[in-house]
């Protein structure tokens, strides 16, 4: 499971012209499922996001976590953070999961940051989304379960 966090003062994502999801100060994610993702993936990774200190405490240190500051999460769905460009120009997807295996781990990490009380945004699973974001610092963090990093 592979996930790029930026740290924003605002974001949101349309389909088809129309804002779907939208949020002030926080996080926006973008979620890539791999086929090999399980259970453990999905715990750790929600675990270290919602702990992730990137935001300033009083001193202007990052100290705070998207929980310490109440701060919103927008989650979008991005297949292509799997993509392999080993060979030929074209990228490859074959480690991404399958859509229905995706779209399940994808709703339970959105469900699994909200039942700590973190509201959570959605862009829309499967769909082509365009967002819109004001990023913060800038603060861009990529996460991989597989190297726990």
């Amino acid at each position: 499971m592979r996930v790029l966090v930026q740290r924003v003062q605002l974001a949101k994502v349309a389909v088809g012209g129309e804002t779907v999801g939208r949020i002030s100060k926080g996080l926006l994610l973008f979620l890539g499922i791999g086929h090999d993702d399980e259970e453990e993936d999905l715990n750790w990774l929600v675990n270290k996001v919602l702990n992730l200190r990137v935001f300033e405490d009083d001193a202007g240190k990052m100290n705070l976590s998207v929980k310490d500051i109440q701060g919103e999460v927008l989650l979008v769905s991005q297949f292509t953070l799997h993509a392999s460009t080993k060979k030929g120009n074209r990228p490859s997807f074959i480690a991404a999961a399958a859509p229905e295996k995706a779209k399940k781990m994808y709703d339970k990490f959105g469900k699994s940051m909200a039942l700590v009380g973190v509201k959570v945004e959605y862009g829309v699973f499967g769909a082509n989304m365009q967002v819109s974001l004001l990023n913060d610092g800038p603060v861009t963090i990529w996460m991989d379960t597989k190297n726990k990093e």
